[in-house]
């Protein structure tokens, strides 16, 4: 039985899955699988992972008898061996000691899931532009209703009991499915916390899932129903977070511009505070979004990637 599952989540990701495979062969810590679920490719992803599955016995190449990337993700953790399950995204990479680091924290039999602080780059990953931060001390319903500070899904490791306990990720959701089983795992009492460290090196993308701004606020709406089963709701602060990370990725895109400022505008009547809190956050976003309408979307795109 292998310390770590890693499952990964792989669709038409033939431009970027070696580098992702790479950096799992290149962990300090040997004892893992990886599952990866080719999610109806069209092009060499599959030949990508035979090819690796050859040179690495520890790769599983695996087909997605379902649709999407929360089907791949259940599909993978039930056909994991591995004690704890950790998920990296196809165009993410890791850094080499990211499971070793694990491996340390969870010898804390109280500890039920683990995350850390992602660096963001765009093009070579060597040229991270940010870095996230994450809240000090134990994951909280709180720290969910504005932004998800664990980012992505490339970020979260998790023990097997605290997974199965938690439930399988949403297949019916297209957006904001990590952040809803986020919420279950966290609201059901399980300990997550952060990691003082850069553990995951994501990819910026303007397009991807993530670009579709109505069906994220169409996913966030079920990810707050699920979180009011557990007493948890945003308050006005929260949403004024959840419209400033909506106008940042508004301002990414081809019309973004005039959408950017109307979502700033609508944060800043819920909770100046809120949206503008941290300044280097907020003030950027603010100024940014009241430009936006004259902007060159590549200066957009260059300033708010992340």
């Amino acid at each position: 039985m292998p310390r770590f599952s890693v499952v990964v989540p792989c669709h038409n990701a033939s431009r970027t899955l070696p580098e992702t495979l790479a950096s799992l062969a290149a962990q300090t810590f040997p004892d893992w699988e990886a599952l990866c679920v080719d999610d109806g490719s069209t092009d060499a992803t599959r030949a990508i992972l035979e090819a690796e599955a050859r040179r690495d016995p520890r790769v599983r190449p695996l087909r997605n008898p379902g649709k999407g990337p929360s089907a791949a993700r259940n599909f993978g953790a039930r056909l994991a061996q591995g004690q704890v399950l950790a998920f990296c995204d196809a165009d993410d990479l890791w850094t080499p000691d990211k499971l070793a680091a694990l491996d340390a924290a969870f010898a804390d039999r109280a500890l039920d899931g683990a995350y850390a602080r992602i660096g963001f780059f765009d093009g070579a990953p060597d040229h991270v532009s940010t870095v996230s931060t994450p809240p000090e001390g134990r994951l909280a319903l709180a720290h969910l209703m504005g932004e998800n500070p664990v980012c992505t899904m490339s970020n979260i490791a998790v023990r097997r009991c605290a997974f199965d306990a938690a439930g399988p990720f949403r297949e019916d959701m297209v957006h904001n499915e990590d952040l809803e089983w986020l919420i279950r795992l966290v609201g059901t009492g399980h300990r997550v916390e952060a990691l003082d460290a850069v553990h995951v090196l994501y990819r910026k993308s303007p397009g991807g899932l993530s670009a579709d701004l109505t069906a994220m606020a169409r996913g966030r709406a079920l990810a707050m129903a699920s979180a009011a089963r557990f007493g948890a709701r945003p308050g006005r602060r929260a949403e004024a977070v959840h419209l400033r990370y909506l106008a940042r990725r508004a301002l990414r895109l081809e019309d973004g511009g005039l959408t950017a400022l109307r979502l700033s505008l609508r944060g800043l009547a819920q909770s100046p505070r809120g949206f503008l809190s941290p300044l280097r956050r907020g003030g950027p976003t603010l100024l940014a979004s009241l430009a936006a309408p004259v902007m060159p979307r590549a200066l957009r795109r260059a300033l708010f990637a992340r």
